[in-house]
């Protein structure tokens, strides 16, 4: 496992899960629900910036591995199911929600390790459709983590919007890596 910056920001991102989820259930008095709201929110901010700094930074150092492509998506779905099962605990996520994402999140990823089996990796590169579900996800779920309104606007409500077109994007996106596969499939080598 190489050491090196990319990495130790993958691992942070790893590290900030149990942060984010705990804050929730520690012992009545620690924190207020609002403070629980704001360092859960922070939390999460900073793994999703880590998400995208993390790769960032291993292409531009030259510090792309093996064991990074690996981990980076790793945490990067360890981090939103741990959110999602934290939202649907709190009753700010509908459980429907976290199965289409999840779901997606282990399809995917499977599909992906058959096609690199099969010799087949590039036709599920990531999409921009992929990219757009992410960040998409990565705001509702920073939203709902925060939960309070700012200055009158109903974040919530913002959240609640938001994960809704994240699960839309979700499905559009596992229906496009599908499709993609299936055309890799039947196109002769």
């Amino acid at each position: 496992m190489p050491l090196n910056l990319p990495n130790l920001l993958t691992w942070l991102r790893i590290l900030l899960i149990p942060l984010m989820a705990g804050v929730f259930y520690l012992p009545d008095g620690s924190v207020t629900p609002f403070e629980a709201n704001l360092l859960a929110a922070a939390f999460f901010g900073v793994a999703a910036l880590t998400d995208w700094l993390d790769g960032y930074l291993a292409r531009a150092l030259g510090q792309t591995s093996a064991f990074g492509t690996f981990l980076d998506p790793v945490a990067d779905k360890l981090m939103v199911a741990a959110a999602l099962i934290v939202l649907i605990d709190l009753d700010r996520v509908a459980p429907l929600i976290g199965l289409i994402i999840i779901g997606r999140e282990i399809t995917i990823s499977a599909l992906r390790e058959w096609m690199a089996k099969a010799g087949k990796s590039a036709s599920v590169a990531v999409s921009f459709v992929g990219k757009l579900k992410t960040a998409v996800q990565m705001i509702a779920i920073v939203l709902l983590l925060y939960f309070d309104p700012i200055a009158g606007i109903p974040v919530a409500l913002l959240g609640e919007i938001l994960i809704w077109v994240a699960a839309l994007l979700t499905l559009v996106s596992m229906g496009y890596y599908l499709l993609m596969a299936a055309r890799a499939f039947r196109s002769p080598d």
